[in-house]
């Protein structure tokens, strides 16, 4: 089944390998959670979703997901086994620690393939995508304890490793996070491009962003304070955005996680005032 389950993806080379391997991993660790009751508590939302269940064309590197209630005693903990499991099932063999940080209400884990696939490694497979036997394929699962208010979510459907359903975030709300990432990611002086990419890609499909949930993000990281944030006041923001952004920057992030370089060449700042001008408010 992986064999088949890579092939689609048609890999050229090694970073795409490794990226479609990424990707098989993170559905198979979705795979595990659901089998452990996870999605009886917790939601699916961020880049990897949208990647997913909507078929965003970028690949994405980590697992994030909110909590349903607040619970600030919520462990990762118990669902490791599950993850763990279902890797072993599929003939891999993965290492994954809970990692509690200090003064934050993220609880996360990393995961790690410790061997590639029997599968592939038996019938050559990745030797003719340029990867090794030990790809060493890194995932970070993250859950927010603490989550904002005011999100809709809905169940979607995977097919492998097995049929089963996965809760995650409405595409308005989904859009709400990503807008809360865009304008206050804490990256110090770097970009992180494919924030623009998302957002460019919501614009495009005309989808409305829940102002309301982006607002409870907003107040819920210390970033606004008024208790109300209006359509006027979101735009504000955006603009004071896209005028200190590093494009280049904001470029140069992106192209690894893309098929097609050239899709970001119109970038620019007048470029992303004339899409926000686009946005929809839902």
């Amino acid at each position: 089944m992986i064999k088949e389950w890579l092939a689609e993806y048609e890999p050229g080379n090694k970073d795409e390998a490794q990226s479609a391997l990424r990707e098989i991993m993170q559905e198979v660790a979705l795979a595990g959670l659901y089998r452990g009751g996870f999605f009886e508590k917790a939601a699916f939302y961020g880049g990897t979703a949208l990647r997913i269940f909507h078929s965003l064309d970028r690949f994405s590197e980590d697992l994030d997901f909110s909590l349903l209630q607040c619970d600030p005693d919520f462990s990762l903990d118990k669902y490791l086994d599950a993850i763990r499991n279902e890797f072993e099932g599929l003939g891999m063999h993965v290492s994954i620690k809970e990692k509690k940080a200090k003064d934050t209400h993220v609880d996360s884990a990393f995961l790690k393939s410790e061997t590639i696939w029997k599968e592939l490694v038996l019938e050559n497979i990745l030797p003719q995508n340029g990867l090794s036997q030990v790809s060493n394929v890194k995932i970070k699962i993250e859950v927010d304890t603490m989550p904002p208010g005011g999100f809709d979510t809905e169940e979607k459907l995977l097919l492998r490793p097995f049929s089963f359903y996965v809760k995650s975030f409405t595409l308005p709300n989904l859009f709400a996070g990503k807008m809360h990432a865009l304008l206050f990611r804490n990256w110090k002086d770097k970009v992180k491009g494919r924030d623009w990419y998302d957002f460019e890609w919501y614009v495009r499909r005309g989808i409305g962003m829940n102002l309301k949930h982006f607002a409870e993000r907003a107040k819920g990281s210390g970033d606004i304070t008024s208790d109300q944030i209006g359509e006027k006041d979101f735009r504000k923001l955006l603009t004071a955005r896209i005028s200190v952004v590093d494009m280049d920057r904001a470029k140069a992030e992106t192209v690894r996680f893309i098929p097609d370089a050239g899709k970001i060449d119109v970038w620019s700042k007048k470029y992303f005032n004339a899409v926000a001008e686009r946005l929809k408010i839902a």
